[in-house]
C-alpha cells in the first residue's frame, strides 16, 4: 500500500509560478514511477509529467519547456515546478505512484486567472 499526500496548490495570476509537493508513504521502497496527471472538469486525467527512480523524465506537449518534474527519494518527495502559467492550466492535480497498481492522491486545486 502506498499513501500519496499532495499540497502547494492554489491561485496565482497568469505568468506566475507554483510548486507543487507530493510525499509517498507506506511502501515506498517499491515505487520506481512517480507522476502528475490534471483533470479539467468533465475530462478525463490528462499525463502532465513523469519521472523514474533514476531521474528520466517525460511530459505532456503542453507543458513542456514551463513545467518541471523533480524527486528527492530520501524525502520520498516528488515536486512539480510550474512556471509561466496560463489559464489553460487551470485543473485538478493529482499525483501518482505505479506499484503493481495506480495510486492517487486526493488531488489540489490550480487556477490560473487571467
Amino acid at each position: 500500500q502506498v499513501q500519496l499526500v499532495e499540497s502547494g496548490g492554489g491561485l496565482v495570476q497568469a505568468g506566475g509560478s507554483l510548486r507543487l509537493s507530493c510525499t509517498a508513504s507506506g511502501s515506498v521502497f517499491s515505487i520506481n514511477t512517480m507522476s502528475w496527471y490534471r483533470q479539467f472538469p468533465g475530462n478525463s486525467r490528462e499525463l502532465v509529467a513523469i519521472i523514474n527512480s533514476g531521474g528520466s523524465t517525460n511530459y505532456g506537449d503542453s507543458v513542456k519547456g514551463r513545467f518541471r518534474i523533480s524527486r528527492d527519494n530520501a524525502k520520498n518527495t516528488v515536486y512539480l515546478q510550474m512556471n509561466s502559467l496560463k489559464p489553460e492550466d487551470t485543473a485538478v492535480y493529482y499525483c501518482n505512484a505505479f506499484v503493481a497498481m495506480n495510486y492517487w492522491g486526493q488531488g489540489t486545486q490550480v487556477t490560473v486567472s487571467s
